[in-house]
Protein backbone atom coordinates (compact mmCIF):
# COMPACT_ATOMS: atom_id res chain seq x y z
CA UNK A 1 0.00 0.00 0.00
CA UNK A 2 1.08 3.27 -0.67
CA UNK A 3 1.48 5.78 2.24
CA UNK A 4 1.17 9.91 2.06
CA UNK A 5 1.03 11.29 4.96
CA UNK A 6 1.45 14.83 4.68
CA UNK A 7 -1.59 15.09 1.43
CA UNK A 8 -4.87 14.99 2.06
CA UNK A 9 -6.48 11.70 2.96
CA UNK A 10 -7.12 9.36 -0.22
CA UNK A 11 -9.12 6.29 -0.30
CA UNK A 12 -8.47 3.95 -3.24
CA UNK A 13 -11.89 1.56 -3.78
CA UNK A 14 -10.10 -1.00 -4.62
CA UNK A 15 -11.34 -3.87 -7.31
CA UNK A 16 -15.40 -3.74 -6.84
CA UNK A 17 -16.98 -7.15 -7.89
CA UNK A 18 -18.49 -4.82 -10.63
CA UNK A 19 -18.95 -0.79 -11.15
CA UNK A 20 -21.60 1.47 -13.14
CA UNK A 21 -18.82 4.00 -14.61
CA UNK A 22 -16.33 3.25 -17.87
CA UNK A 23 -12.76 1.81 -17.23
CA UNK A 24 -13.10 1.73 -13.74
CA UNK A 25 -12.59 -2.09 -13.31
CA UNK A 26 -9.74 -1.58 -11.03
CA UNK A 27 -12.25 1.30 -8.87
CA UNK A 28 -12.15 4.97 -7.86
CA UNK A 29 -9.79 6.90 -5.79
CA UNK A 30 -11.16 9.68 -3.27
CA UNK A 31 -9.73 12.96 -2.38
CA UNK A 32 -11.95 14.86 -0.11
CA UNK A 33 -15.38 15.50 -1.80
CA UNK A 34 -14.16 14.46 -5.26
CA UNK A 35 -13.54 11.11 -7.45
CA UNK A 36 -9.50 12.23 -8.62
CA UNK A 37 -8.92 8.69 -10.65
CA UNK A 38 -10.81 5.81 -12.16
CA UNK A 39 -8.36 2.74 -12.09
CA UNK A 40 -8.48 0.52 -14.82
CA UNK A 41 -8.51 -3.89 -14.34
CA UNK A 42 -5.25 -4.62 -13.17
CA UNK A 43 -3.57 -1.60 -12.25
CA UNK A 44 -2.84 0.49 -9.25
CA UNK A 45 -3.94 4.00 -8.76
CA UNK A 46 -1.22 7.05 -10.09
CA UNK A 47 -2.53 9.03 -6.60
CA UNK A 48 -0.32 7.80 -3.85
CA UNK A 49 -3.03 6.62 -1.34
CA UNK A 50 -3.45 6.73 2.40
CA UNK A 51 -6.02 3.91 2.66
CA UNK A 52 -7.27 1.18 0.70
CA UNK A 53 -10.68 -0.19 1.34
CA UNK A 54 -11.70 -3.87 -0.64
CA UNK A 55 -14.72 -3.86 -2.56
CA UNK A 56 -14.08 -7.26 -4.37
CA UNK A 57 -17.73 -8.13 -2.69
CA UNK A 58 -19.74 -5.28 -3.90
CA UNK A 59 -21.66 -3.66 -6.70
CA UNK A 60 -20.61 0.17 -6.65
CA UNK A 61 -23.14 3.14 -8.19
CA UNK A 62 -23.17 6.44 -8.53
CA UNK A 63 -25.60 7.33 -5.74
CA UNK A 64 -28.75 7.29 -6.59
CA UNK A 65 -31.07 10.68 -6.76
CA UNK A 66 -34.37 11.28 -6.17
CA UNK A 67 -36.17 13.89 -8.00
CA UNK A 68 -39.46 14.60 -6.56
CA UNK A 69 -40.64 13.51 -2.88
CA UNK A 70 -43.22 14.88 0.18
CA UNK A 71 -41.35 13.82 3.02
CA UNK A 72 -43.73 14.61 5.52
CA UNK A 73 -46.21 12.42 4.03
CA UNK A 74 -44.37 9.60 5.40
CA UNK A 75 -47.00 10.60 8.14
CA UNK A 76 -49.50 9.20 6.34
CA UNK A 77 -48.95 5.79 4.77
CA UNK A 78 -51.75 3.04 4.04
CA UNK A 79 -54.41 5.47 5.38
CA UNK A 80 -57.20 3.48 5.31
CA UNK A 81 -59.71 6.52 4.10
CA UNK A 82 -57.43 7.20 1.22
CA UNK A 83 -57.07 3.50 0.04
CA UNK A 84 -58.10 2.44 -3.57
CA UNK A 85 -58.93 6.35 -4.79
CA UNK A 86 -57.38 8.38 -8.22
CA UNK A 87 -55.40 11.09 -7.15
CA UNK A 88 -58.05 14.24 -6.46
CA UNK A 89 -60.19 11.62 -4.45
CA UNK A 90 -56.84 10.22 -2.69
CA UNK A 91 -56.05 14.40 -2.01
CA UNK A 92 -59.28 15.14 -0.83
CA UNK A 93 -59.30 12.41 1.65
CA UNK A 94 -55.59 13.41 2.95
CA UNK A 95 -55.67 17.42 2.49
CA UNK A 96 -58.11 17.61 5.99
CA UNK A 97 -55.16 15.74 8.11
CA UNK A 98 -52.51 17.14 6.38
CA UNK A 99 -54.00 20.58 7.47
CA UNK A 100 -52.92 19.76 11.42
CA UNK A 101 -49.07 18.73 10.82
CA UNK A 102 -47.01 20.73 13.30
CA UNK A 103 -42.98 21.56 13.48
CA UNK A 104 -41.94 18.33 15.11
CA UNK A 105 -44.17 16.30 13.06
CA UNK A 106 -42.18 17.59 9.73
CA UNK A 107 -38.97 17.37 12.11
CA UNK A 108 -39.22 13.21 12.80
CA UNK A 109 -41.15 12.56 8.82
CA UNK A 110 -38.07 14.82 7.14
CA UNK A 111 -35.60 12.65 9.13
CA UNK A 112 -36.99 9.36 8.22
CA UNK A 113 -37.65 9.96 4.49
CA UNK A 114 -34.04 10.46 4.52
CA UNK A 115 -32.70 7.64 6.75
CA UNK A 116 -35.20 5.72 4.62
CA UNK A 117 -33.67 6.89 1.78
CA UNK A 118 -30.11 6.65 2.69
CA UNK A 119 -30.33 3.04 3.54
CA UNK A 120 -31.18 2.42 -0.13
CA UNK A 121 -28.54 4.14 -2.02
CA UNK A 122 -29.81 7.53 -2.33
CA UNK A 123 -27.37 10.18 -2.05
CA UNK A 124 -29.12 13.46 -3.06
CA UNK A 125 -33.03 14.38 -2.98
CA UNK A 126 -35.36 16.70 -4.17
CA UNK A 127 -38.21 17.22 -1.58
CA UNK A 128 -41.61 19.40 -2.76
CA UNK A 129 -43.49 20.33 0.36
CA UNK A 130 -46.14 22.44 -0.14
CA UNK A 131 -48.45 23.08 2.89
CA UNK A 132 -47.85 25.90 5.42
CA UNK A 133 -50.93 25.94 7.98
CA UNK A 134 -50.59 28.35 10.45
CA UNK A 135 -48.66 26.12 13.10
CA UNK A 136 -46.11 25.41 10.33
CA UNK A 137 -44.91 28.46 8.64
CA UNK A 138 -41.17 27.70 9.14
CA UNK A 139 -41.46 24.32 7.49
CA UNK A 140 -38.24 24.69 5.43
CA UNK A 141 -36.27 25.90 7.93
CA UNK A 142 -37.11 22.69 9.62
CA UNK A 143 -36.64 20.52 6.67
CA UNK A 144 -32.99 22.70 6.63
CA UNK A 145 -32.30 21.75 9.90
CA UNK A 146 -33.14 17.98 9.49
CA UNK A 147 -31.23 17.62 6.35
CA UNK A 148 -27.98 18.79 7.66
CA UNK A 149 -28.53 16.32 10.52
CA UNK A 150 -28.93 13.50 8.34
CA UNK A 151 -25.44 14.43 5.91
CA UNK A 152 -27.34 14.14 3.00
CA UNK A 153 -27.54 15.79 -0.19
CA UNK A 154 -30.75 18.37 -0.70
CA UNK A 155 -32.92 20.32 -3.41
CA UNK A 156 -35.33 22.03 -0.90
CA UNK A 157 -38.27 23.17 -2.94
CA UNK A 158 -40.40 25.85 -1.27
CA UNK A 159 -44.08 24.62 -2.19
CA UNK A 160 -47.15 26.75 -2.14
CA UNK A 161 -50.88 26.35 -2.56
CA UNK A 162 -53.05 29.56 -2.99
CA UNK A 163 -56.40 28.25 -5.08
CA UNK A 164 -58.04 26.95 -2.33
CA UNK A 165 -61.98 25.48 -2.57
CA UNK A 166 -63.48 28.83 -2.15
CA UNK A 167 -61.75 30.10 -5.39
CA UNK A 168 -62.76 27.28 -7.37
CA UNK A 169 -59.75 25.28 -6.14
CA UNK A 170 -58.99 21.64 -4.68
CA UNK A 171 -57.38 22.24 -1.62
CA UNK A 172 -59.15 23.47 1.89
CA UNK A 173 -59.22 27.26 2.42
CA UNK A 174 -57.01 25.74 5.58
CA UNK A 175 -54.25 24.48 3.62
CA UNK A 176 -53.42 27.39 1.50
CA UNK A 177 -51.29 30.90 1.96
CA UNK A 178 -51.87 34.38 0.16
CA UNK A 179 -49.64 35.25 -2.36
CA UNK A 180 -47.62 38.16 -0.98
CA UNK A 181 -46.85 35.62 1.93
CA UNK A 182 -45.75 32.97 -0.18
CA UNK A 183 -43.42 35.22 -2.47
CA UNK A 184 -42.15 36.96 0.37
CA UNK A 185 -40.59 33.47 2.46
CA UNK A 186 -40.06 32.10 -0.99
CA UNK A 187 -37.23 35.32 -1.46
CA UNK A 188 -36.43 34.37 2.21
CA UNK A 189 -35.67 30.64 1.68
CA UNK A 190 -33.78 30.96 -1.29
CA UNK A 191 -31.47 34.25 0.68
CA UNK A 192 -30.82 32.31 3.46
CA UNK A 193 -30.06 28.47 1.74
CA UNK A 194 -29.78 28.63 -1.38
CA UNK A 195 -26.07 27.30 -2.50
CA UNK A 196 -25.27 27.37 -6.01
CA UNK A 197 -21.45 26.67 -6.08
CA UNK A 198 -20.27 23.02 -6.77
CA UNK A 199 -20.70 20.25 -4.29
CA UNK A 200 -23.44 22.19 -2.66
CA UNK A 201 -25.47 19.95 -0.03
CA UNK A 202 -28.42 22.50 -0.09
CA UNK A 203 -29.84 23.83 -3.17
CA UNK A 204 -33.11 25.93 -2.58
CA UNK A 205 -36.25 25.46 -5.95
CA UNK A 206 -39.52 27.03 -6.43
CA UNK A 207 -42.60 24.66 -6.66
CA UNK A 208 -46.18 26.22 -6.70
CA UNK A 209 -47.68 23.04 -6.11
CA UNK A 210 -50.14 22.21 -9.30
CA UNK A 211 -52.86 24.09 -11.77
CA UNK A 212 -55.59 22.88 -9.08
CA UNK A 213 -54.06 24.52 -6.25
CA UNK A 214 -52.39 27.87 -7.42
CA UNK A 215 -53.21 30.83 -9.60
CA UNK A 216 -51.94 31.45 -13.31
CA UNK A 217 -50.46 34.69 -11.23
CA UNK A 218 -48.83 32.92 -8.24
CA UNK A 219 -47.22 30.89 -11.31
CA UNK A 220 -45.99 33.97 -13.58
CA UNK A 221 -44.49 35.78 -10.06
CA UNK A 222 -42.89 32.38 -9.36
CA UNK A 223 -40.92 32.13 -12.68
CA UNK A 224 -39.85 35.75 -12.24
CA UNK A 225 -38.52 35.54 -8.88
CA UNK A 226 -36.66 32.20 -9.53
CA UNK A 227 -35.33 33.84 -12.58
CA UNK A 228 -33.62 36.82 -10.21
CA UNK A 229 -32.00 34.54 -7.88
CA UNK A 230 -31.20 32.06 -10.75
CA UNK A 231 -32.83 29.03 -9.01
CA UNK A 232 -35.06 25.99 -10.47
CA UNK A 233 -38.64 25.69 -10.81
CA UNK A 234 -40.45 22.64 -9.93
CA UNK A 235 -44.31 22.02 -10.10
CA UNK A 236 -46.57 18.76 -10.89
CA UNK A 237 -48.10 18.53 -14.14
CA UNK A 238 -50.02 16.29 -16.34
CA UNK A 239 -50.19 13.58 -13.64
CA UNK A 240 -54.18 12.66 -14.55
CA UNK A 241 -56.61 13.35 -17.19
CA UNK A 242 -58.61 14.85 -13.89
CA UNK A 243 -56.10 17.49 -14.14
CA UNK A 244 -56.01 17.83 -17.65
CA UNK A 245 -59.67 18.61 -17.86
CA UNK A 246 -59.18 21.22 -14.62
CA UNK A 247 -56.67 22.85 -16.84
CA UNK A 248 -58.86 23.11 -20.07
CA UNK A 249 -62.06 23.96 -17.92
CA UNK A 250 -60.59 26.70 -15.52
CA UNK A 251 -57.69 28.06 -17.72
CA UNK A 252 -58.84 27.06 -21.66
CA UNK A 253 -55.78 25.74 -22.06
CA UNK A 254 -53.90 22.06 -21.89
CA UNK A 255 -51.01 21.66 -19.35
CA UNK A 256 -48.24 22.64 -21.55
CA UNK A 257 -49.49 25.40 -23.14
CA UNK A 258 -50.81 26.95 -19.76
CA UNK A 259 -46.74 26.09 -19.18
CA UNK A 260 -46.07 28.13 -21.72
CA UNK A 261 -48.20 31.02 -20.59
CA UNK A 262 -47.25 31.49 -17.45
CA UNK A 263 -43.51 31.55 -19.00
CA UNK A 264 -42.02 27.87 -17.23
CA UNK A 265 -41.55 26.35 -20.06
CA UNK A 266 -37.91 26.14 -20.52
CA UNK A 267 -34.57 24.22 -18.95
CA UNK A 268 -35.24 25.92 -15.49
CA UNK A 269 -37.94 23.86 -14.80
CA UNK A 270 -38.26 20.09 -14.19
CA UNK A 271 -42.41 18.36 -13.63
CA UNK A 272 -43.07 15.46 -12.18
CA UNK A 273 -45.15 13.20 -13.36
CA UNK A 274 -45.74 13.84 -17.23
CA UNK A 275 -48.00 11.59 -18.17
CA UNK A 276 -50.15 12.82 -20.48
CA UNK A 277 -48.96 14.94 -22.98
CA UNK A 278 -49.65 14.53 -26.40
CA UNK A 279 -47.01 14.18 -29.66
CA UNK A 280 -47.28 17.56 -30.26
CA UNK A 281 -46.28 18.52 -26.23
CA UNK A 282 -43.88 16.37 -26.08
CA UNK A 283 -41.71 18.17 -29.19
CA UNK A 284 -42.10 21.16 -27.54
CA UNK A 285 -41.45 20.05 -24.23
CA UNK A 286 -37.81 18.51 -25.12
CA UNK A 287 -37.34 21.27 -27.63
CA UNK A 288 -37.40 23.60 -24.10
CA UNK A 289 -35.28 21.46 -22.64
CA UNK A 290 -37.69 20.70 -19.22
CA UNK A 291 -37.22 18.34 -16.84
CA UNK A 292 -39.26 14.88 -16.71
CA UNK A 293 -39.85 13.20 -12.71
CA UNK A 294 -40.56 9.69 -13.56
CA UNK A 295 -42.38 8.41 -10.47
CA UNK A 296 -43.60 4.67 -11.84
CA UNK A 297 -44.80 3.44 -7.74
CA UNK A 298 -47.05 6.17 -7.62
CA UNK A 299 -48.37 5.95 -10.88
CA UNK A 300 -49.38 2.54 -10.37
CA UNK A 301 -50.82 3.16 -7.08
CA UNK A 302 -52.74 5.86 -8.00
CA UNK A 303 -53.40 4.53 -11.26
CA UNK A 304 -52.83 7.97 -13.17
CA UNK A 305 -51.05 6.21 -16.17
CA UNK A 306 -47.61 5.65 -17.74
CA UNK A 307 -45.18 7.92 -18.40
CA UNK A 308 -44.03 8.16 -21.96
CA UNK A 309 -40.12 8.60 -21.47
CA UNK A 310 -38.72 6.70 -24.61
CA UNK A 311 -40.20 9.49 -26.53
CA UNK A 312 -39.48 12.33 -23.69
CA UNK A 313 -36.03 11.30 -23.94
CA UNK A 314 -35.58 11.49 -27.67
CA UNK A 315 -37.38 14.80 -27.87
CA UNK A 316 -34.68 16.22 -25.36
CA UNK A 317 -36.20 16.37 -21.78
CA UNK A 318 -33.69 15.02 -18.97
CA UNK A 319 -35.75 12.55 -17.38
CA UNK A 320 -35.27 11.39 -13.64
CA UNK A 321 -36.37 9.01 -11.47
CA UNK A 322 -38.73 10.48 -7.79
CA UNK A 323 -40.35 7.98 -5.72
CA UNK A 324 -42.74 10.41 -4.97
CA UNK A 325 -44.86 11.10 -1.79
CA UNK A 326 -44.65 8.50 1.18
CA UNK A 327 -48.50 8.09 1.06
CA UNK A 328 -48.83 7.47 -2.80
CA UNK A 329 -45.78 4.85 -2.79
CA UNK A 330 -45.84 4.22 0.38
CA UNK A 331 -42.13 4.06 0.68
CA UNK A 332 -39.23 5.71 0.38
CA UNK A 333 -36.92 3.09 -1.09
CA UNK A 334 -34.55 4.65 -4.01
CA UNK A 335 -33.23 1.28 -5.44
CA UNK A 336 -36.30 -0.05 -5.88
CA UNK A 337 -38.13 2.74 -7.32
CA UNK A 338 -35.08 1.80 -9.76
CA UNK A 339 -36.59 -1.69 -10.62
CA UNK A 340 -40.12 -0.40 -10.52
CA UNK A 341 -39.13 2.18 -13.05
CA UNK A 342 -37.04 -0.94 -15.93
CA UNK A 343 -40.57 -2.77 -15.05
CA UNK A 344 -43.02 -0.23 -16.16
CA UNK A 345 -41.40 1.50 -18.90
CA UNK A 346 -40.59 -2.27 -19.99
CA UNK A 347 -45.03 -2.60 -19.86
CA UNK A 348 -44.89 0.77 -22.41
CA UNK A 349 -41.54 -0.13 -24.79
CA UNK A 350 -40.55 -3.75 -24.58
CA UNK A 351 -38.38 -6.15 -23.41
CA UNK A 352 -35.62 -3.72 -24.87
CA UNK A 353 -35.66 -1.22 -21.96
CA UNK A 354 -32.75 -2.35 -19.83
CA UNK A 355 -31.79 -1.99 -16.44
CA UNK A 356 -29.24 0.12 -17.92
CA UNK A 357 -31.27 2.46 -18.96
CA UNK A 358 -33.15 2.77 -15.29
CA UNK A 359 -30.10 3.54 -13.82
CA UNK A 360 -29.47 6.54 -16.27
CA UNK A 361 -32.64 7.92 -14.95
CA UNK A 362 -32.26 7.42 -11.25
CA UNK A 363 -28.39 8.88 -11.82
CA UNK A 364 -27.62 10.99 -14.66
CA UNK A 365 -31.08 12.09 -15.47
CA UNK A 366 -32.09 13.11 -12.32
CA UNK A 367 -28.60 15.47 -11.92
CA UNK A 368 -29.33 16.72 -15.36
CA UNK A 369 -33.04 17.11 -14.67
CA UNK A 370 -32.27 18.90 -11.58
CA UNK A 371 -29.83 21.76 -13.28
CA UNK A 372 -26.85 20.03 -11.67
CA UNK A 373 -23.07 19.12 -13.20
CA UNK A 374 -21.11 18.22 -10.00
CA UNK A 375 -23.43 14.51 -9.23
CA UNK A 376 -24.62 11.83 -10.84
CA UNK A 377 -21.82 9.91 -12.44
CA UNK A 378 -18.79 8.30 -11.37
CA UNK A 379 -16.10 10.49 -13.30
CA UNK A 380 -13.35 12.66 -12.58
CA UNK A 381 -14.08 15.45 -10.90
CA UNK A 382 -17.35 14.92 -9.64
CA UNK A 383 -18.38 14.50 -6.28
CA UNK A 384 -18.02 11.46 -4.07
CA UNK A 385 -22.04 10.36 -4.06
CA UNK A 386 -21.78 6.35 -3.86
CA UNK A 387 -23.62 3.54 -3.52
CA UNK A 388 -22.22 0.24 -2.39
CA UNK A 389 -24.45 -2.85 -2.72
CA UNK A 390 -23.79 -6.70 -1.60
CA UNK A 391 -25.29 -9.42 -3.23
CA UNK A 392 -24.94 -12.17 -0.63
CA UNK A 393 -28.79 -12.44 0.55
CA UNK A 394 -30.80 -15.73 -0.06
CA UNK A 395 -32.33 -13.45 -3.42
CA UNK A 396 -29.01 -13.02 -5.25
CA UNK A 397 -28.05 -16.16 -4.98
CA UNK A 398 -27.46 -17.95 -8.18
CA UNK A 399 -27.59 -14.65 -10.37
CA UNK A 400 -24.64 -14.21 -13.17
CA UNK A 401 -24.64 -10.64 -14.07
CA UNK A 402 -23.81 -8.43 -10.53
CA UNK A 403 -25.77 -5.05 -12.34
CA UNK A 404 -28.69 -6.55 -13.55
CA UNK A 405 -29.35 -9.10 -10.29
CA UNK A 406 -29.22 -5.61 -8.48
CA UNK A 407 -32.34 -4.52 -10.04
CA UNK A 408 -33.47 -7.69 -11.43
CA UNK A 409 -32.91 -9.79 -7.93
CA UNK A 410 -34.99 -6.85 -5.78
CA UNK A 411 -32.33 -4.92 -3.79
CA UNK A 412 -33.61 -3.28 -1.13
CA UNK A 413 -31.00 -1.66 0.81
CA UNK A 414 -27.36 -0.73 0.22
CA UNK A 415 -24.42 -1.99 2.16
CA UNK A 416 -22.34 1.38 2.49
CA UNK A 417 -23.31 4.81 0.88
CA UNK A 418 -20.83 7.59 0.35
CA UNK A 419 -22.02 11.66 0.32
CA UNK A 420 -19.16 14.31 -0.90
CA UNK A 421 -16.17 11.79 0.35
CA UNK A 422 -18.02 11.14 3.94
CA UNK A 423 -19.52 7.69 4.71
CA UNK A 424 -22.84 7.99 6.10
CA UNK A 425 -23.98 4.25 5.93
CA UNK A 426 -21.64 1.79 6.56
CA UNK A 427 -22.66 -1.93 7.19
CA UNK A 428 -26.11 -1.00 6.55
CA UNK A 429 -25.83 1.16 9.12
CA UNK A 430 -26.33 5.35 9.22
CA UNK A 431 -23.79 6.78 11.20
CA UNK A 432 -24.46 9.12 14.09
CA UNK A 433 -28.04 8.13 13.81
CA UNK A 434 -30.18 5.78 16.39
CA UNK A 435 -32.90 4.34 14.71
CA UNK A 436 -35.12 3.28 17.60
CA UNK A 437 -35.73 6.73 19.26
CA UNK A 438 -36.29 8.10 15.33
CA UNK A 439 -38.97 5.13 14.35
CA UNK A 440 -40.67 5.86 18.42
CA UNK A 441 -41.23 9.78 18.01
CA UNK A 442 -41.78 9.28 14.12
CA UNK A 443 -44.62 6.62 14.69
CA UNK A 444 -46.00 8.56 17.68
CA UNK A 445 -46.02 12.07 15.56
CA UNK A 446 -48.14 9.62 12.58
CA UNK A 447 -50.51 8.85 15.32
CA UNK A 448 -51.19 12.23 16.78
CA UNK A 449 -51.37 13.50 13.31
CA UNK A 450 -54.46 11.28 12.34
CA UNK A 451 -56.43 11.64 15.62
CA UNK A 452 -56.80 15.07 15.06
CA UNK A 453 -59.44 14.02 12.50
CA UNK A 454 -62.75 12.79 13.59
CA UNK A 455 -64.03 10.69 10.29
Amino acid sequence: MALNTSSPHIIWLKNPLTILANNAEGGLVIEGQKIIELVPQGQHPNHAYSEVMECSDLVILPGLINGHHHFYQTLTRALPQALNKPLFGWLQSLYPVWAGLEPDMLYQATRLALAELLLSGCTSAADHHYLFPEALTEAMDIQAEAAASMGMRMTMTRGSMSLGTDDGGLPPQNTVQQEDIILADSERVIKRYHNAAEGSMMQVALAPCSPFSVTPELMGHSATLAAEHKVMLHTHLAETIDEENFCVQRFGLRTVDYLDSVGWLGPQTWLAHGIHFNTDEIQRLGAAGTGICHCPTSNMMLASGIAPVRELEVAGCPVGLGVDGSASNDGSNMIQEVRQALYLQRLKYGAQVSHFDAYRWATEGSAKMLGRSDIGSLVVGKQADIAFFKLDEMRFSGSHDPLAALLLCGAHQAEHVMVAGRWRVKKGLIEGLDVSPLLQHHGAAAKALAAKISW
